[in-house]
């Protein structure tokens, strides 16, 4: 187990408040992998890493914390990113299933030409990443996919229940082994999306999470 020292995080814009500062680089460094499940985190370290006191860091981690994405350990005294279960897994991918689903019937409903043309150029940019042996780009594109879906529904709350979720299971994702297949099942989904067939894009969405639990359950948790 590592314990993992966070340096050099940049400066946020001054209205956003310090604690959120702190939350979404966290969160970021969760997501791509710079701080990977069992790493712990050091509340003085971040305290000094941005110049603030402790009391906004404690506040982010509390954050982090309800969403499920760092624990603190009594017992070892310290606060640590958060390793997850084959039972935590399936939840998380239960929950998720149900609202990617929604989200998908929604932006069917909801998109205009503008929404439907970035989602095409998205999964465009995917496929040809993919062609290209390019997974970072790939990777980039996909996740652009999934939070322009997402936005394309235009529901606030929905999209605040799945950050966190996406933010739990980033690091896994990138660690995708079956490219060819999420790149075929966004290229559908845009087209019922495009097609405005809410029904056909709430079942591909709840297939494509399905999918990717499979990838996770058996591929990736030992």
């Amino acid at each position: 187990m590592r314990e993992v020292a966070v340096t050099e995080v940049p400066q946020g814009e001054p209205r956003v408040p310090l604690r959120d500062q702190v939350h979404d680089e966290l969160q970021a460094r969760i997501s791509d992998g710079r701080l990977r499940p069992g790493d712990r985190i050091f509340e003085q370290e971040l305290a000094i890493e941005f110049g603030i006191s402790r009391v906004p860091v404690r506040e982010a981690i509390r954050m982090l914390q309800s969403a499920g994405m760092v624990e603190v350990r009594p017992r070892r005294r310290g606060v640590f990113v958060r390793s997850l279960d084959r039972q935590q897994l399936e939840e998380l991918f239960d929950v998720r299933e149900a609202l990617e689903a929604l989200a998908a019937r929604l932006a069917a409903e909801r998109s205009d030409s503008a929404d439907v043309q970035r989602l095409g150029e998205l999964a465009t940019r995917a496929r040809e990443a993919l062609d290209s042996f390019d997974t970072d780009a790939m990777s980039e594109a996909n996740t652009e996919f999934h939070d322009k879906l997402v936005a394309v529904s235009r529901n606030e709350l929905l999209a605040s229940m799945l950050e966190p979720l996406h933010g739990r299971l980033a690091a896994l994702f990138r660690l995708n082994l079956e490219p060819e297949r999420v790149c075929a099942e966004h290229a559908e989904l845009y087209a019922a999306i495009a097609a405005g067939d809410a029904e056909r894009a709430s079942e591909i969405a709840r297939e494509h999470v399905r999918a990717s639990r499979a990838m996770v359950l058996e591929r990736m948790v030992r």
